[in-house]
């Protein structure tokens, strides 16, 4: 539907039906034209603006863009440097950020940029794997010298990252790795930080623990944590019981839009933690689905940390002010050293190379010995 109502806004600016400067319809106003969320009219007016056909102003609305009412002309490439005063102009393309993952990682990128005198343009994905494909177009014809890509989670490879090997463009793959492409990545240590996230666990006499994913497949991050938790019950002779796990969790994909899911989410959590009373705690594959975690305990008057301990990976909150314990990815140096990775590829110092960087557990009240 957000597609649809893109689509329909494109044409209406290409046939002049919004002039330069006229106000396209509100969020509000698509959803009561449309018939649909809030949501999904967000990001039908995030996909204008991306494109350039309009600029979204916090307070006061959207306005159509450009001064002929097309879309803002291609910039042909460029030689490196031509216009720039041979300063790098390095390309990211992102599925979204938050507080709660991403936001640091472009902290670290925009200070290895200023570092080394370049610049970084962001493009964010939303998970759309025809949408990453176009971004990573444009950017090339934008000019750009290299590219930092955060992948879209799907079943097959992206044609444009293959097209990317196949022409030796450098790039960098951040936060996982496409497995069977050789292409240089900086991701976190998953496995080594999802061992220490449950031998903490263990070591407070937690044995029923349930994992809680999205789908896991071809999505090397949570596959590579999925493998630490099983490591470390296999060295401690105790049986990993995967039927107490829930791997089917959708709402914190970039890619789903559905007002409903969260809720859908919480009601499957819900009745997953009826199902099996023994569960005594939680191990949550990032911040948000934590949450979601947190609000099927409430409703089944479950107390964190008393009833279910909970642990999972980052958090929007401080490690001074933690309440959830987590396993703190290190954003910010990921950011700062794919960007420099793709810089020292550009000047062909560098080969492909995968690195890895350690989580730290940082504790906070939701976690404690379990009850008898």
């Amino acid at each position: 539907m957000y597609e649809q109502i893109f689509e329909a806004l494109k044409e209406r600016i290409l046939h002049h039906k919004y002039k330069v400067g006229d106000r396209v319809p509100s969020e509000k106003e698509l959803c009561d034209e449309f018939g649909v969320s809030r949501i999904t009219s967000k990001k039908a007016l995030e996909m204008l603006a991306a494109e350039q056909l309009i600029i979204r102003q916090p307070g006061r609305g959207s306005f159509v863009a450009d001064g002929s009412g097309e879309p803002v002309q291609k910039i042909v490439p460029q030689p490196a440097g031509r216009g720039r005063k041979n300063k790098l102009l390095i390309g990211l393309v992102i599925t979204t950020f938050s507080d709660m993952y991403g936001t640091e990682l472009i902290y670290g990128m925009e200070e290895a940029s200023r570092e080394r005198d370049s610049f970084l343009v962001i493009r964010r994905s939303f998970g759309i794997p025809e949408q990453e494909d176009r971004m990573i177009q444009e950017l090339l014809e934008l000019g750009v010298d290299g590219l930092i890509i955060f992948p879209v989670q799907g079943e097959f490879f992206s044609a444009e990252i293959l097209k990317l090997v196949i022409e030796k463009f450098p790039f960098v793959l951040i936060d996982r790795y496409l497995k069977g492409i050789p292409a240089s990545s900086v991701i976190t240590d998953n496995i080594k930080a999802a061992r220490e996230g449950t031998e903490h666990l263990l070591s407070l006499g937690h044995r029923n623990i349930a994992f809680l994913t999205q789908p896991p497949a071809n999505t090397t991050a949570i596959e590579e944590r999925i493998e630490g938790i099983l490591e470390v019950y296999a060295e401690a002779g105790i049986p990993a019981s995967r039927e107490l796990w829930y791997e089917s969790l959708l709402s914190s994909l970039p890619n789903v839009f559905d007002p409903q899911a969260r809720r859908r989410d919480v009601d499957h959590l819900v009745e997953h933690l009826k199902s099996h009373p023994e569960i005594t705690a939680l191990f949550a594959a990032e911040y948000h689905i934590a949450m979601l975690a947190v609000e099927a305990a409430e409703q089944l008057k479950l107390r964190i940390p008393e009833d279910l301990s909970l642990i999972c990976f980052d958090s929007s909150e401080s490690v001074e002010h933690c309440e959830i314990t987590h396993m703190r990815q290190d954003q910010f140096q990921m950011g700062k050293k794919a960007f420099e990775m793709v810089v020292d590829m550009q000047k062909g110092e560098t080969a492909v190379q995968r690195i890895q960087l350690p989580a730290s557990l940082v504790t906070g009240n939701s976690t404690e010995t379990v009850r008898k």
